[in-house]
């Protein structure tokens, strides 16, 4: 069920896999499965840029992360899905300092809460737009049928 803010309560086509076997001190589930019958939503890498095309916040690993999540919210808002049906990310972080990359990786944990999906965190030499500093990719899956079941 949903339990993020803003996305109405349904089930999930999600399903998190933990494993005993190895360290808990990853702050995401090792792995996540997908039913037969779910629609996948492959999105582009959420940028930090405004409405306008304006990165914002240059210089600003933060708050270019919330940025980023933000225009993921929408994009899978447009796909008729929420965080809670993302089945992995990879966040993108222009640094080589690993404080960088723990900082934009904080926004993202919080905004996933409970949702601790499989991520991957990498520091990258630069990305596609002038000042960006962070870019979150991800793939959802979500079932269209009545109350959100298998259709």
């Amino acid at each position: 069920m949903s339990g993020q803010p803003g996305e109405a309560a349904r089930d999930t086509a999600v399903q998190l896999v933990r494993s005993a076997a190895l360290s808990p001190a990853a702050e995401y589930a090792y792995a996540a499965t997908v039913p037969a019958g779910a629609r996948l939503v492959f999105l582009a890498g959420a940028c930090p840029i405004d409405s306008a095309g304006a990165t914002v916040s240059p210089g600003d690993h933060v708050a270019q992360a919330v940025q980023c999540i933000a225009n993921l919210r929408q994009a899978l808002a447009d796909a008729r899905a929420g965080l809670t049906d993302v089945v992995s990310t990879r966040v993108l972080v222009v640094s080589s300092r690993q404080a960088d990359l723990v900082a934009a990786w904080a926004v993202v944990r919080d905004a996933f809460g409970a949702h601790d999906v499989p991520s991957t965190l990498l520091g990258v030499t630069v990305l596609g737009y002038d000042d960006q500093l962070v870019e979150i990719e991800a793939v959802a899956a979500v079932f269209d049928g009545p109350a959100g079941r298998p259709a």
